[in-house]
């Protein structure tokens, strides 16, 4: 998989939505973002989909099989934070309640969440909105 590629569409995707939070349902640009946005999405599942669910169905597979696996547009934030680096690079993050549903054995009755992120590209759970770890790509 070109991780470059994919991170560049992930950008893509995750300005366009948060152009749409900034800009709310009565400004008369916001039908046409949201239009963009779904072409957007619509063009990444065509270019990284099957790549991109196949990786979701392995993480599914090692931490959450007892979750089913959405596709994985699915995956992503409503908004997203840019943020920046200890060595000044920038990043984008998410509020800890964002993400899919999914059961772990390893937190039986806790709240956890799967959510893709850019820069670079990867999937995080979030546990309880208070702890989060990286399950793709592998360290």
């Amino acid at each position: 998989m070109d991780l470059e590629a994919l991170d560049q569409w992930l950008i893509n995707i995750v300005k366009k939505k948060n152009q749409l939070r900034d800009l709310g349902y009565q400004d008369p640009r916001y039908d046409q973002l949201e239009e963009e946005l779904h072409d957007l999405e619509d063009e990444w599942m065509e270019s990284f989909g099957e790549e991109m669910e196949e990786v979701i169905q392995d993480v599914h597979d090692k931490i959450c099989p007892d979750t089913d696996v959405l596709l994985p547009i699915a995956y992503l934030a409503k908004s997203y934070v840019k943020v920046k680096g200890s060595s000044g690079e920038e990043s984008y993050d998410v509020d800890l309640k964002e993400g899919v549903p999914v059961i772990l054995d390893e937190y039986p009755n806790q709240l956890t969440r799967m959510v893709l992120l850019p820069t670079p590209p990867r999937l995080i759970v979030q546990v309880n909105r208070e702890k989060r770890f990286l399950v793709w790509p592998e360290k």
